[in-house]
């Protein structure tokens, strides 16, 4: 795990062979955490909402330190789910510090709510609070638990709950939920969960499917290619799966979105919620959105996890700039970069990115140098 140079000089791998990690976020006190999802386990299964297999239970989510090249431990035996092969994870997907230090994990889950049980005494879909100086942690609110009971799907759609990323708003926690297509908040002094926007539907006229010889790059969200081998239609509706949420200096929050299979490229939006919980589009034109993050100056940095639909098979993410005025510039496009699936800025003005997020052992830690604070420098 020592420091290797990619192609593109600017990027630096800090950690690498990962499994599964999601998330990503600096302590007040400077130091860097990664959440690892894991590889499931050889304990019970249950079937994966896309029909493409069993995804099977086990401990091997952890949250790690990244200190000189060395994903370092620090909370182990957290619940995973996964294909056999390790692919597919859900586990800990994001991990987040209050003012004050407190660690807070976001446990995905990535199936249906009300087979859960089945797999024993389990934490998937949760949000914890975390003591990671004794290694331990206890739940403080339930978010499958809480889609299941308030029916945030529609009755035509199976129930799935994916909690995935989550923003820290003084002791609210604002969170995205993959799979229930939901913003919601948590009280973190009451356990209190809200409502606060639905991600909308899109209608695709025309889609694109994958053809007979595509990539199968994702199959705990990809439907088996028979769903789609007979008559395709003209028109459809697709899910939002959002995927990130941040607070703006306006106040309001940004959701980004991944958008459902067939993952039309530059079908991906930007959201804006305000205070009220009106939404409108804030920008669009992206392909299968994944994190965002604001800088000092109000720039939005949106992290694409493939620039293309994941099932033409090429890997290449982009890092792209939206700049208070509406202007973007795109930081980093592949050379490197490939399937990300998260970002934060450093304390050093630097981009720190989860690469080949989704790959068990293939994980990365990457260092990014904002190359316009470089150019500012020189100047």
């Amino acid at each position: 795990m020592t420091v290797q140079q990619l192609t593109n000089t600017s990027l630096k791998i800090l950690a690498s062979n990962l499994d599964n990690p999601k998330g990503i976020t600096f302590a007040p006190d400077g130091s860097l955490y990664v959440a690892l999802s894991g590889i499931g386990g050889d304990g019970a299964s249950i079937p994966s909402p896309s029909g493409q297999g069993n995804l099977n239970y086990g401990r091997s989510g952890a949250i790690c330190k990244i200190e000189n090249g060395i994903a370092k431990p620090v909370l182990t035996g957290l619940p995973s789910v996964a294909f056999a092969d390790g692919t597919g994870a859900a586990g800990p997907h994001d991990i987040k510090f209050d003012p004050s230090g407190k660690a807070y994990v976001l446990l995905g889950y990535a199936a249906n709510p009300a087979l859960r049980d089945s797999l024993g005494d389990t934490d998937l879909g949760k949000v914890i609070a975390c003591d990671l100086s004794t290694s331990t942690w206890s739940s403080i609110a339930d978010i499958s638990y809480y889609e299941a009971t308030n029916k945030i799907l529609s009755s035509d759609c199976e129930v799935v709950s994916n909690p995935l990323s989550f923003y820290v708003d003084s002791n609210i926690l604002v969170l995205v939920d993959a799979g229930a297509n939901s913003l919601l908040s948590i009280n973190t002094d009451s356990s209190d969960i809200e409502k606060l926007a639905a991600i909308p539907n899109q209608i695709l006229t025309n889609p694109i499917f994958p053809g007979a010889s595509s990539e199968n790059f994702d199959r705990g969200h990809v439907p088996p290619p028979s769903a789609y081998a007979k008559a395709l239609p003209s028109q459809m509706s697709i899910q939002s799966v959002p995927t990130d949420v941040v607070k703006g200096t306006d106040g309001a929050y940004y959701v980004c979105e991944f958008t459902g299979f067939p993952f039309p490229e530059g079908g991906a939006k930007i959201y804006r919620i305000d205070t009220s919980g009106e939404l409108e589009v804030f920008a669009d034109g992206f392909t299968q959105l994944i994190n965002l993050a604001f800088d000092t100056e109000g720039n939005l940095y949106a992290l694409q996890h493939m620039n293309q639909s994941g099932w033409k098979g090429k890997p290449d993410g982009a890092l792209i700039q939206i700049a208070p005025n509406g202007e973007r510039t795109t930081l980093i496009e592949g050379n490197g970069l490939e399937m990300p699936s998260a970002l934060t800025i450093g304390p050093d003005g630097a981009f720190y990115i989860i690469n080949r997020g989704g790959r068990p052992g293939s994980g990365q830690v990457i260092r990014f140098e904002n190359p316009q604070k470089i150019s500012r420098h020189i100047k």
